[in-house]
């Protein structure tokens, strides 16, 4: 398995919320939903795998609904938003 299919099979899908719009442009955070087993390393790496970024930070946390979700802050040097405009959530 190539670490892109590793990456794809950890992170399910982004998050289009009010909340999470507003994360990307006032603290340069992007939201998903991820495995439930992935840890927070997994998550950073992924997203560094996938969008070529370096990652600061990353929260994760169980809905209610039984999905992880996690809160991925980019450094200063990357922006949220252009990874966002590439995903199709801007």
């Amino acid at each position: 398995m190539s670490d892109v299919e590793w990456a794809l099979k950890i992170i399910k899908r982004p998050l289009q919320s009010e909340k999470a719009l507003m994360l990307i442009d006032r603290q340069n955070t992007l939201t998903f939903i991820v495995d439930i087993k992935a840890t927070k390393h997994d998550v950073k790496r992924a997203v560094e795998t996938l969008f070529n970024v370096e990652v600061e930070d990353v929260r994760t946390l169980i809905t209610s609904r039984g999905e992880k979700k996690a809160y991925v802050k980019l450094k200063p040097e990357f922006k949220a938003s252009e990874v966002a405009t590439k995903l199709g959530l801007m």
